[in-house]
């Protein structure tokens, strides 16, 4: 029997474990693609592909030209443009599309959190008053903050980043994920910061840092997702890898 291919869209811890999860099934073909933005990637299950595919056009007929029988879309909840692509190609290639998306935070007690629209808006949102900010937002959008250079910014990445492209009165961390709470609470206090910005990515990897506010009762502007979740989609890896298998015609679980 010729392997099901299945592509999968990747960009998270999720995307990972998805392609670890699939791997070891014969019956499927896994391509695990990633958009390059990370400069060294941890090794993965599967086979990777690099890059964009120019829109959703060029993605759907990707989906064609490789045969790909499954989409799956487990980019970071963030990546909204890449999704609504994702949703246009499968329905252009007439491909199946599973949609994975781990479920956002929820503000619990003793949470000091302000929400935002978008990023600009969470700069707006500082004020004039001179703050130590811990940044986790990631290294693309750190253009608002240039225009407030009366705070200092902690800012953490995979990848070093750029100074150019930063607040002039930055310092960086260069760390991968995860992050546990009784860490961050002790980079927040050795480090004197007063306020953190984050995106509601979601997740248990990145979770440290908002549990490590909440212990010290540090106010979080937290950036809402640019859209909401999807109605079809699925919140696990597990629930991700049954409904691949189910739609390539195999067992949901392996020995049935």
């Amino acid at each position: 029997m010729v392997p099901r291919r299945v592509l999968i869209l990747g960009g998270t811890g999720e995307a990972r474990r998805l392609a670890e999860a699939l791997a070891g099934e014969p019956a499927l073909d896994i391509t695990l693609s990633l958009a390059g933005r990370t400069a060294h990637p941890r090794a993965q299950a599967a086979k990777v592909r690099t890059g964009g595919f120019g829109g959703a056009a060029g993605l759907a007929r990707y989906l064609r030209d490789e045969d790909i029988a499954i989409l799956a879309d487990a980019t970071h909840p963030f990546a909204a443009r890449m999704s609504q692509n994702a949703e246009r190609a499968a329905v252009e290639a007439g491909v199946p599309l599973v949609k994975l998306e781990r479920p956002p935070w929820q503000a619990v007690e003793g949470d000091r959190w302000v929400e935002a629209e978008n990023v600009a808006h969470a700069a707006a949102l500082l004020g004039e008053t001179l703050r130590t900010v811990f940044l986790a937002i990631g290294r693309q959008e750190l253009a608002p903050f240039r225009a407030l250079p009366q705070h200092a910014y902690i800012i953490r990445s995979v990848d070093p980043i750029d100074p150019a492209e930063a607040p002039p009165n930055a310092r960086f961390i260069l760390e991968r994920g995860p992050f546990d709470a009784a860490a961050e609470r002790a980079l927040f206090a050795e480090n004197g910061v007063e306020i953190v910005i984050a995106k509601n990515s979601g997740g248990a990897a990145t979770y440290g840092k908002i549990a490590a506010a909440r212990a010290l009762g540090l106010p979080v502007i937290m950036v809402r997702r640019p859209r909401p979740p999807a109605e079809d989609g699925v919140a696990t890896v597990e629930a991700a890898a049954a409904r691949i298998r189910h739609l390539a015609g195999l067992p949901v679980e392996r020995g049935e």
